[in-house]
């Protein structure tokens, strides 16, 4: 293969590491910051260069830390790796934000104001919990003298009726839009479900192979979707098997250069996975707010940009990693990619965040250099990763290649504008009252598996959306298999602001006649 027509600006993944600290192992995991400057060092490593790469390094990008909270996170692993004076960044806490720092480093060497990035994060979520369970705390380096206590703007991401009615945790807001995609899928609770469980046991099978994964055991379709007392029920339709496992103690990272600077560090050119395409979109910020909770219209743009950016389609891609905190961020995965359930293409190469773990923000750094791996053994062919970040809300896309082609930066305003003409926001109203149409409905559970409440988006006459809370068992069975998505509820004002949902009065399941009961 001839490189000679290859733009020098061209960014290519030259290193990739990762690490994971086993809980059987007799190592005790490091603090966050030695994780990162050996992941550091273990990716210049992996370059097989002639050169130091991390002596080039004017580039560095860190992955928000769950674990710790340094005072200066970038500038501390700056020094301890010797780095030349540069960019130095830190994500927000989102899922998608390793890929999206190798996209903004690409774009600024692209604009030649960059040559080599590191990217590179890591948790010890593990340890911490076994610390507090302990009663102990730890006592790392450079601590952040005014912590945190949770690294979110509560009001950018959330309503004061979605925080009365509980709509924070994603594996409730994730259930929500696994029930309203349910009902667009058009097909029974019961085969829906086992779907989800064979879907989920292939990506069981692939961490069952992976050295990293943190759990390498293996579990049938059946042993996935079935409550147990090792697998309890969470929200419907998820056990805890089927949800993201963040307590882990991983790192990762991905160092990236230009195409010249790889050949100035002597770089082989099967080390090399090209970034060919790249896109980013969003969808409402605030769950009830879309139009069609069922769907997502921002994964769909991002995709259709990406891939068309690296002058592909979905079937020349080889090998995926596609985001899995939950069945639902596959299914809309999949559905936006039109990929079938009779692909044979894996929907992962790591095993996804439930098997191999999703170590906070940082998932995406061990998926990326797993794809890499792989297309290195599988020279001219394509590679296809995306993440999420908070409720469904933040999309980025990537293709990689061993073989180079020209990169452009991705035009993000006009991507957005066509999700947003597509699909404009609902509004949420926070306390009616009256007759609604049930959206999407999720049971919650005790840890016993019992069902405790009930949590439902519900759309008024006139279009706009509201949320609304139950905890009569009566109806929690009833409404526990998705059959209620699409019926007529009654909303009334409870206390604290939250809208309680009711039967209207006659209605008939088809078991006898109901009187209007007020769910409380």
């Amino acid at each position: 293969m001839r490189f000679t027509q290859v733009d020098g600006r061209t960014p290519c993944v030259i290193g990739v590491a990762r690490h994971t600290w086993h809980p059987r192992s007799d190592v005790t995991a490091p603090e966050p910051l030695e994780m990162w400057q050996a992941i550091a060092l273990e990716a210049a490593k992996d370059a097989m260069s002639k050169r130091d790469p991390l002596k080039r390094v004017d580039d560095l990008s860190v992955v928000h830390c769950q674990s710790w909270q340094y005072d200066d996170p970038a500038e501390r692993l700056a020094q301890r790796l010797g780095l030349a004076e540069g960019e130095r960044s830190v994500s927000i806490l989102a899922g998608s934000s390793p890929q999206r720092m190798l996209n903004a480093a690409a774009e600024r060497m692209l604009s030649g104001e960059s040559r080599v990035a590191l990217v590179v994060g890591g948790e010890a979520l593990a340890t911490t919990a076994r610390m507090r369970r302990d009663g102990e705390s730890p006592k790392w380096s450079s601590p952040h003298p005014n912590p945190t206590a949770f690294p979110l703007d509560f009001d950018e991401w959330f309503l004061p009726t979605e925080l009365a009615h509980g709509v924070i945790p994603a594996w409730l807001t994730f259930a929500l839009l696994e029930q309203a995609r349910l009902a667009a899928q058009r097909t029974d609770f019961a085969t829906y479900r086992n779907r989800l469980g064979h879907i989920l046991a292939r990506c069981c099978a692939v961490a069952a192979e992976n050295p990293h994964a943190w759990f390498r055991d293996r579990h049938t379709a059946d042993e996935i979707i079935t409550p147990s007392v090792s697998n309890r029920m969470v929200a419907q339709p998820y056990t805890k098997r089927m949800t993201a496992f963040m307590d882990v103690d991983m790192a990762a990272g991905v160092l990236l250069a230009t195409h010249d600077e790889a050949d100035a560090l002597g770089v082989p050119h099967e080390r090399r996975v090209y970034l060919r395409g790249w896109a980013f979109a969003r969808d409402a910020t605030h769950v009830g707010g879309r139009a069609d909770l069922g769907r997502s219209v921002a994964i769909e743009a991002a995709a259709t940009s990406a891939l068309r950016a690296a002058g592909v389609t979905i079937d020349d891609i080889a090998v995926l990693d596609l985001y899995s905190c939950f069945s639902a961020a596959l299914g809309f995965a999949t559905d936006a990619l039109g990929i079938g359930c009779d692909d044979i293409r894996p929907l992962t190469c790591t095993g996804g965040l439930p098997y191999h773990g999703g170590p906070s923000s940082n998932y995406m750094s061990h998926s990326i250099g797993r794809v890499v791996d792989e297309l290195r053994n599988r020279p001219g062919e394509f590679g296809l990763v995306n993440g999420i970040g908070m409720h469904m809300t933040k999309h980025v896309v990537a293709c990689y290649s061993t073989t180079p082609g020209p990169s452009c930066m991705p035009d993000y305003a006009a991507i957005q504008e066509d999700v947003d003409r597509e699909q404009p926001d609902r509004e949420i109203v926070a306390s009616p009252s009256g007759r609604a149409q049930v959206v999407a409905a999720t049971v919650l559970y005790a840890r016993d598996s019992t069902p405790s409440g009930l949590v439902a988006v519900c759309e008024l006459p006139g279009g706009q959306r509201a949320y609304a809370r139950s905890t009569d068992s009566g109806v929690l069975e009833e409404m526990s298999d998705g059959r209620w998505i699409g019926r007529t509820v009654e909303l009334k004002a409870g206390p604290g602001n939250i809208n309680l949902l009711g039967i209207p009065s006659g209605y008939d399941p088809g078991s006898g006649r109901r009187e209007s009961r007020e769910l409380q």
